[in-house]
């Protein structure tokens, strides 16, 4: 049995020697110690054996194994040393070659949108909110006069969740948890910008898009400011040469209501393709916020008074830069988008 062991020794220990590849030195493990190899064979038959040569053929047997797997380990380091050098040598870089042009993105319009929008408002004292994408019935219509079975519903085709949560329509529900959490009822002057939804898909529509809403609530406040503030915000945002007109409209948020309008940056309000030849485009909504509103916000409409306006960023990002169709700006194709990257340069 001894004689049969050392003969295995030597011929493993041969094979070992003359592995090529960490392939075939693998091949020479499992043979002679795995569970079916040479040296596992001979300690399974040790069963026959007598009780005086169980230890001597067991230690004899482990003696070998230990040396063979101590080999088998300095083999492998070897291999795997040649293979990283190899691997060095053939993926070897000339950094004398020209280098490739590294590829640069470009800011989104809708994000060159926000942070104009954002920037200016900032810069005249208001504060930048944002509030859950999937809104309450509450904060979404019930806080902006807008209780259930109320008409004005029907305006907005909604994605409702459950009868309570829905996907928020307009950025004004925002507006609802600033005068909510401003527990001092102090002055507020906040723009809320962030993605809204409705059932629409076309041209100019989209059924997820981003809006922009202004609230500003204190003492004495009226029309004028409204009018003053949306007159810097369209010229700084569209053009300095812009003329505003106010139309009567109708928000339930809102008493009197307004929409307003821009003279056509295009044709200067002579009449052209994108004004419809009348010489205005419509940019947004405003008012002043209604006693209602206040109330359930916890306002005095007694004390304070307010004005709210909203817009598209979608709507305004069109405008600003010439985009004829509003899915552009989902669609993710880098040849629309790098078109912006000019801007930068």
């Amino acid at each position: 049995m001894e004689e049969n062991i050392s003969k295995i020794k030597e011929e493993a220990l041969n094979e070992i020697k003359n592995s090529e590849d960490a392939k075939k030195l693998n091949d020479v493990r499992v043979k002679y110690l795995g569970k079916k190899g040479e040296l596992t064979s001979i300690l399974r038959g040790m069963g026959s054996l007598s009780p005086e040569e169980r230890p001597i053929i067991g230690s004899k047997v482990n003696e070998v194994r230990d040396e063979l797997e101590g080999l088998i380990k300095q083999r492998e380091e070897e291999f795997s040393k040649l293979e990283l050098e190899k691997k060095l040598k053939e993926e070897k870089i000339d950094i004398t070659l020209p280098s490739k042009k590294v590829k640069r993105g470009s800011k989104h319009p809708l994000n060159r949108i926000i942070e104009e929008v954002e920037d200016l408002f900032v810069s005249m004292g208001y504060d930048v909110v944002t509030g859950p994408e999937l809104e309450t019935d509450e904060y979404c219509f019930e806080r902006l006069n807008l209780p259930k079975g109320h008409p004005a519903r029907d305006m907005q085709d909604s994605f409702y969740i459950t009868e309570e949560y829905l996907l928020r329509t307009q950025t004004s529900a925002v507006q609802a948890r600033t005068m909510m959490a401003n527990e001092e009822k102090t002055p507020i002057r906040v723009i809320c910008p962030g993605k809204t939804y409705r059932r629409d898909d076309d041209a100019t529509h989209s059924h997820q898009f981003s809006q922009v809403e202004g609230l500003v609530v204190d003492k004495n406040i009226s029309l004028a400011d409204l009018k003053g503030t949306l007159e810097v915000f369209v010229r700084k945002l569209l053009g300095e040469n812009l003329e505003l007109r106010f139309r009567p409209s109708y928000f339930p948020f809102t008493e009197p209501s307004y929409e307003v309008d821009v003279s056509c940056f295009k044709c200067g309000g002579k009449g052209c393709n994108l004004c419809k030849q009348t010489g205005w485009i419509e940019v947004l909504g405003s008012g002043i916020v209604h006693p209602n509103v206040l109330k359930m916000g916890g306002y005095d409409p007694e004390k304070y008074s307010g004005f709210a306006f909203g817009t598209g960023l979608d709507r305004l990002a069109m405008f600003k830069y010439g985009i004829t169709d509003i899915r552009l700006l989902y669609q993710n194709d880098v040849r629309f988008l790098n078109q912006f990257d000019r801007l930068d340069r």
